[in-house]
C-alpha cells in the first residue's frame, strides 16, 4: 500500500493487509436469507475481493475519494456498485429499495458503535451483519448479563439479533497498526424480532438502568415515578447487568401497566 492512501487517520480507519484474515472475514457470512451484501469502508478492497467471489452480489460503501478511485480501477466488476457515501447518513433504500442485505466491514473504530445502531434501525432488511471491531466493543456487544462488559449496546443489539464473537486479530495485520487488538463478531436476526413490548420505552428503560449501573433498578428508575406497590417488585432489587433481555422486557412491561 503507498503512503498516499494510507492511513486515514481521520476516519479512524486501520486497513486490513492480511489476505488470510481478510478470507476469514468473508467466510463469516453465511449466505442464508439475502441475495445482497455491503461492505462497508472497503479501502484498497483486502476484503471486497473475497466477497466477489460469493454467490451474491457485492456492493461497497466508502467515503474516501483516493479509496474510490482505486477500487474503480482494479475492481471493474464492482461497475456501478460503489456508493460514494457517508453510511451514517446514506438512505440505503435509494440502492435496496425493499430487499434484504447482509453488512460486512473492517470497521472505522470511531464510529462502529453507529453503524450498529443503524443497524438495528434497519432490521427489517439485515438478516445478518458481521465484521471487525475494536475488540472490546465486539466483547461488548455479545456480552451475556451478568457479565461486566454488558451493557446498552449488549442489549438493545441482542434484543433482535444473536450475537456471536468469532475471533481475535493482532493489530500486525493492518496498516497502520492499532494500539488494541480487533474482533471480528457476527449478529443473525432472530426469527421473531419484534419486542413485545413498547419499544421507545423499552430503549428508555435500559439506557436509565446503565447510566447508573452499580445502583439497583429501584435508584436508577426513579424518575419514571413508579408507584410503591411496583417498587416492592423483586426485579427493582437487582442491578442492570444481572436481567437478561427478557428480563428487560418484562421490566418495561411491569413499568408500561404502572398505575402511577
Amino acid at each position: 500500500m503507498s503512503n498516499k492512501v494510507s492511513p486515514k487517520k481521520y476516519l479512524g480507519q486501520h486497513f486490513l493487509k492480511d489476505e488470510e484474515v481478510a478470507q476469514r472475514i468473508a467466510d463469516t457470512l453465511s449466505l442464508q436469507g439475502y441475495e445482497n451484501v455491503l461492505e462497508i469502508g472497503p479501502g484498497m478492497g483486502v476484503l471486497t475481493k473475497y466477497l466477489l467471489e460469493k454467490p451474491v452480489k457485492t456492493y461497497v460503501c466508502e467515503i474516501d475519494t483516493e479509496s474510490v478511485a482505486y477500487l474503480r480501477a482494479h475492481y471493474l466488476q464492482l461497475s456501478d456498485r460503489i456508493l460514494e457515501e457517508d453510511f451514517l447518513k446514506y438512505n440505503l433504500k435509494n440502492t435496496f429499495h425493499d430487499e434484504p442485505f447482509a453488512i460486512i466491514g473492517n470497521f472505522p473504530y470511531n464510529i462502529s458503535t453507529q453503524i450498529v445502531f443503524k443497524t438495528l434501525e434497519l432490521r427489517d432488511q439485515i438478516p445478518e451483519f458481521s465484521g471487525m471491531f475494536q475488540k472490546e466493543v465486539a466483547q461488548r456487544i455479545c456480552a451475556p448479563h451478568g457479565n461486566k462488559t454488558y451493557g446498552i449496546l449488549s442489549v438493545l443489539t441482542q434484543a433482535f439479533y444473536e450475537a456471536e464473537y468469532l475471533f481475535t486479530v493482532p493489530p500486525d495485520v493492518f496498516n497502520p497498526p492499532p494500539k488494541v487488538d480487533s474482533g471480528v463478531m457476527r449478529l443473525i436476526r432472530k426469527e421473531n424480532y419484534t419486542l413485545p413490548c413498547d419499544e421507545k420505552l423499552f430503549y428508555r428503560v435500559v439506557k436509565m438502568a446503565f447510566q447508573q449501573r452499580r445502583k439497583t433498578l429501584r435508584n436508577s428508575l426513579k424518575t419514571f415515578n413508579l408507584s410503591d406497590n411496583l417498587k416492592e417488585d423483586t426485579i427493582f432489587g437487582l442491578r442492570p447487568e444481572q436481567l437478561s433481555v427478557q428480563g428487560f422486557v418484562d421490566l418495561t412491561i411491569k413499568i408500561a401497566n404502572d398505575s402511577v
